[in-house]
């Protein structure tokens, strides 16, 4: 899968710092915030940050020029989905707002794109309301530095290979290392159990 441009929803603290990462790794990104007041933070410190590295000479100076061309800002979530071959939400990690955010996504997301969730809940019961369940996948990105070095790959029972192998790719293009976790189907309920047996579908 090629990607050129990746939509990084929500400009909090990890919202930024993965889109600067996606900078860094020569993709272009719309960073997006329903909050012009939290766009214009996080537009802040993403110049600040390339403006250090210049200075550090990590970064030559039409380096800083070519990644500013490649970033910009949108308010709106659809406006992202239109144009990102790859997506990832930064929103509060609470399954009523993922499960918002996923649908906007499966209804305006580009054909193959991927939905991804930096979140600690189920990608499983995330990726469930969409119809491209095979496109989700959770990253959960992890700060071992003042920068982030280390993504978890989540695997929703549905992700398939492609995905992950691709997602894989980017995140090793935005300097991370990278591991996979495979999220497991839920055992049946204690209040479901006696059923199941009762049926004979479990010993």
């Amino acid at each position: 899968m090629h990607f050129e441009t990746i939509g990084v929803i929500g400009a909090g603290a990890v919202g930024r710092e993965i889109a600067l990462a996606a900078l860094l790794g020569g993709y272009r990104v719309v960073l997006e915030d329903v909050s012009r007041e939290m766009l214009e933070v996080g537009i802040a410190h993403i110049k600040q940050s390339l403006d250090g590295r210049v200075d550090g000479r990590e970064l030559a100076p039409q380096e800083l020029e070519s990644a500013l061309v490649r970033f910009s800002t949108a308010s709106r979530v659809d406006e992202v989905c239109r144009v990102a071959d790859m997506l990832i939400e930064t929103v509060p990690d609470e399954m009523e707002v993922k499960l918002e955010i996923f649908t906007i996504f499966d209804k305006f997301a580009k054909p193959g794109a991927i939905l991804a969730s930096n979140t600690s809940l189920s990608i499983t019961e995330i990726a469930s309301i969409t119809f491209r369940s095979e496109h989700c996948i959770g990253m959960r990105f992890v700060n071992r530095t003042p920068q982030m070095t280390r993504v978890e790959l989540v695997l929703g029972v549905d992700t398939s290979d492609t995905t992950s192998a691709a997602c894989a790719d980017v995140a090793r293009r935005m300097g991370m290392e990278v591991a996979i976790v495979r999220e497991s189907l839920q055992a049946p309920a204690a209040d479901e159990v006696a059923p199941l047996r009762a049926k004979g579908h479990i010993e």
